[in-house]
């Protein structure tokens, strides 16, 4: 028996058919449609989609997002309340992220821009020499899968790891895991380089704020590749000023693309990427949405299942 899946996002409808065609068994009953005149389907992939979707598609079992993120399916009024919402779990997000963060990390504690610059015309290099920071203080706020394999790349590189993660969670060796409330303060504390991997929640509205901020090492980093409204804007502007964090690196932002009058776009401590520290892999997704619908068809759980109260 065949199924009808509504796609719609940022990539062309086939593409994801391409993807689906090699995405396995699971995936040969799938008939895939697009645009205005998709008859009424059995499942939807969608990304930002018309508000006026889903009026259309009175028979969806179940909405799988593009991403990780849902905030803006969550977002829609006119979101069936009575049918699964299912992100992506991974789908070769983690790799993509884990690599992001490394870059960043060594970036800023190496020092390698400046020792780059100052290498090209110094006669004596020794000088230009420091110890790796392996003592260094890396906290990781977000510790889903994503975050676990950030956590897992940076391990080889000694440093001091810890995680917050808003409840309790499973353990990993070599990092500090706290949670709750009652664990953001001495996660915090020192740090040398804060990772924000945080969904967009309620509860993580503006959490780092000029009080999480002021909490950070001197000469911190802060990296934001979650989401922008995490981040309290003005108080990391003048939190730059005071040297906690002493810098920056944006992927995400409240308003993409960023405002080009933004003051983050020429703040010389800030480093900006366009989103793009973790892109959707079409392949690892297509295969991914065809096994979870091929369960779903079977009566069986499947894992990512959005928990709309807690938005994630």
């Amino acid at each position: 028996m065949s199924l009808d899946l509504l796609v719609h996002g940022s990539y062309p409808l086939e593409a994801w058919r391409e993807a689906f065609a090699a995405a396995g068994p699971e995936a040969a009953t799938l008939r895939l449609h697009g645009g205005p005149e998709a008859p009424p389907c059995d499942y939807a992939l969608v990304w930002n989609p018309p508000a006026g979707l889903f009026a259309s598609q009175p028979k969806l079992r179940a909405i799988f997002a593009m991403g990780a993120g849902v905030e803006s399916l969550l977002g829609m009024p006119a979101l069936p309340s009575h049918i699964p919402l299912i992100r992506l779990e991974d789908a070769g997000l983690a790799a993509q992220m884990a690599g992001y963060v490394c870059w960043g990390v060594l970036r800023h504690l190496r020092d390698f821009e400046r020792l780059a610059r100052l290498g090209r015309d110094a006669d004596d290099w020794s000088a230009l020499r420091g110890p790796p920071p392996i003592t260094a203080r890396i906290g990781i706020a977000g510790f889903g899968v994503l975050g676990r394999a950030v956590a897992e790349a940076l391990q080889p590189h000694g440093f001091r790891l810890r995680a917050w993660r808003r409840s309790e969670g499973e353990t990993v060796p070599g990092v500090d895991v706290f949670h709750g409330d009652a664990g953001f303060v001495p996660f915090l504390q020192d740090l040398d380089v804060l990772v924000c991997l945080l969904p967009h929640t309620p509860a993580t509205e503006n959490l780092i704020d000029a009080a999480a901020l002021a909490r950070l090492a001197p000469g911190a980093l802060l990296i934001n590749a979650g989401r922008g409204s995490a981040i309290d804007d003005e108080a990391l502007l003048a939190a730059l000023e005071r040297g906690r964090p002493a810098a920056a690196l944006l992927d995400v932002f409240r308003e993409e693309p960023l405002p080009p009058a933004h003051p983050f776009r020429r703040h010389p401590a800030i480093t900006l990427t366009p989103h793009i520290a973790a892109r959707t892999q079409l392949p690892l997704s297509a295969v991914q949405v065809a096994q979870k619908i091929a369960r779903l068809e079977a009566g069986l759980p499947v894992g990512g299942i959005v928990d709309r109260q807690r938005a994630y």
